[in-house]
């Protein structure tokens, strides 16, 4: 049989476009011989469509373009993820959402089977994730029967995404039902350290039931997460015969041993090599600030550009995303900058090939002090007056973002949002921010691989050599604040992304007292991250829909 593996990059709500997309697909499979085309979960309508599934509207709009879909398709099978409405279920299976102003009939996030012109069978999700980033049980019914097709004399099973991640069940089921290869669809959200999870899965399954399977994940960003493709074909003994691109739109073309031979020619297996960990971080930062602009309908970004390691990452990634032509950097030197964060600052900007506005703020600063003088009287300056030049910062390129239509991109990364070592309304201001969920030892590792990978020093390397500073008083670093990002790391690692206690922290090897005081401040952030602006997901667990916790609280455990 002759699989083609559409790994598109779908618009949330955009059903006509997605459409659109999906009906190009099909074309182009079925020219290359394949006798099915699949395409990715929901990807009729975006994933995740979160609360859109709730409007009769939407739901209407989608129900007649997989109609039109349908009728487009001829005698290759096409598979298409969609929100299913089950208007006509039984009452009793009836799930309020929300509200009875608002709730909505069952829906099922499913899969139709297309051929000869019409919808030959539906498959629904078994499995609904509800952690993490994922809220299906608040929106679908699980489905509960395999279906299996008859494909090209061969059996195919449909399977969704989560199907896939636990022993026996759906795919166990399809197995059991006949199919010979088990294919899963997927909206399978990337981060560090997933693919080897999901082969893991996947030669399970393969090898407890016999059967070829095939693994296609849809590609792009979608506010704060991003998917990376990477779709596969595996056979039963869990070799890996073919291969998507990682983090672009893609077709793959296969031939399974299975059913009739294919009328023509084998097409040539693709087994790229993958991407090392620390490229595949930064291909993913670079789609998913590319796909948050664009489909946000922004054209053009600003980043203040400061000297720092941060924000020359968040540049690059701005200009490898936007292209040159696309991305401002505005340096606001204070009277605390030193000459060299703006030497670096205009060089990293000569390099990329992108516009160097400099705005100085020393006179802004000298009207606030007059201004705060009265209420300020008989206080010692500290971090209020400090703050306020970070807050003037964030005005001023918030202005400019209102003048010109151009997007702010924040530069805190999640070391600095994790302790609260970031400023409300000042480095925290902005529409995205890209490096919201990577550690500060990571970015490191990324401004030297982006080096690397241009066999130039694109980055200076006096910026990723000097220590890490605010520059918002004299003399000032990092570590005045915070422990050495090298200890600081790993304790954010372990009470953000794995829940540890401190008592389980301190036993891993961490000084109590340091551990002790990193929670205290994690906990205490958690007000000003609740207002940060959204950012690509790299990690298992990121701020934001990934961790939810109470801002008011006082459990310190």
């Amino acid at each position: 049989m002759r699989l083609a593996l559409a790994q598109l990059n779908p618009v949330v709500g955009d059903v006509s476009g997605n459409a659109l997309d999906l009906s190009a697909a099909y074309a182009e499979g079925v020219a290359a011989g394949a006798d099915v085309v699949c395409a990715g979960e929901l990807a009729l309508t975006g994933y995740p469509p979160e609360d859109l599934v709730l409007k009769r509207g939407f739901r209407r709009a989608v129900g007649e373009a997989l109609e039109g879909l349908a009728d487009e398709v001829g005698g290759a099978a096409f598979v298409v993820g969609f929100v299913e409405d089950l208007a006509g279920a039984p009452a009793a299976v009836w799930r309020p959402v929300a509200s009875e102003a608002t709730a909505s009939p069952p829906l099922a996030n499913a899969a139709a089977v297309l051929r000869d012109g019409r919808v030959e069978a539906v498959y629904r999700k078994h499995r609904l994730p509800n952690y993490g980033v994922f809220d299906e049980a608040r929106y679908f019914m699980a489905g509960t029967d395999p279906v299996v097709v008859d494909v090209a004399g061969a059996r195919l099973g449909v399977t969704v995404c989560e199907d896939l991640w636990s022993a026996g069940g759906p795919v166990a089921a399809a197995a059991g039902a006949g199919a010979q290869i088990v294919l899963n669809i997927n909206a399978s959200p990337y981060s560090r350290g997933k693919r080897a999870d999901r082969e893991r899965w996947a030669a399970a399954h393969a090898a407890g039931g016999g059967v070829w399977i095939a693994y296609l994940n849809q590609v792009g960003g979608q506010d704060e997460v991003v998917f990376d493709g990477d779709s596969f074909v595996m056979a039963p003994d869990g070799t890996v015969v073919a291969r998507g691109a990682q983090f672009a739109a893609d077709l793959l073309v296969v031939d399974v041993p299975v059913g009739r031979p294919a009328p023509s020619p084998a097409p040539r297996p693709r087994t790229d090599p993958r991407l090392d960990p620390v490229a595949e971080v930064y291909a993913a930062l670079v789609l998913g600030t590319r796909d948050y602009v664009g489909k946000n309908g922004f054209a053009r970004a600003l980043v203040g550009l400061s000297g720092g390691v941060d924000s020359a990452l968040v540049a690059t990634i701005a200009a490898d995303a936007l292209g040159a032509g696309a991305v401002t950097a505005v340096g606001m030197p204070s009277p605390h900058s030193s000459e060299g964060s703006l030497t670096d600052a205009r060089k990293l900007a000569a390099n990329l090939g992108i516009r160097f506005l400099e705005l100085p703020i020393g006179d802004v600063m000298s009207a606030f002090d007059r201004v705060l003088a009265r209420p300020f009287a008989g206080t010692q300056a500290g971090v209020a007056e400090e703050n306020i030049q970070s807050r003037i910062r964030g005005t001023l390129l918030m202005a400019l973002s209102n003048k010109h239509g151009d997007i702010v991109l924040a530069t805190g990364n999640k070391s600095e949002y994790a302790v609260g070592y970031s400023t409300l309304y000042g480095d925290m201001a902005g529409g995205f921010a890209v490096i919201k969920d990577v550690p500060k030892t990571l970015v490191y590792e990324l401004c030297r691989q982006r080096n690397d990978a241009a066999a130039a020093e694109v980055i200076p390397r006096q910026i990723l050599d000097k220590p890490p500073s605010a520059e918002l008083r004299p003399g000032q670093r990092d570590t005045d604040s915070l422990p050495p990002y090298d200890v600081l790391d790993p304790i954010v690692e372990a009470y953000v992304e794995r829940d540890r206690s401190v008592a389980e922290i301190v036993a891993a090897g961490f000084d109590e007292q340091t551990v002790r005081r990193i929670a205290t401040l994690i906990d205490r952030a958690e007000y000003k991250r609740r207002q940060a602006a959204p950012g690509v997901k790299i990690t298992a667990r990121a701020f934001g829909k990934d961790r939810r916790l109470p801002i008011t609280q006082r459990w310190t455990g």
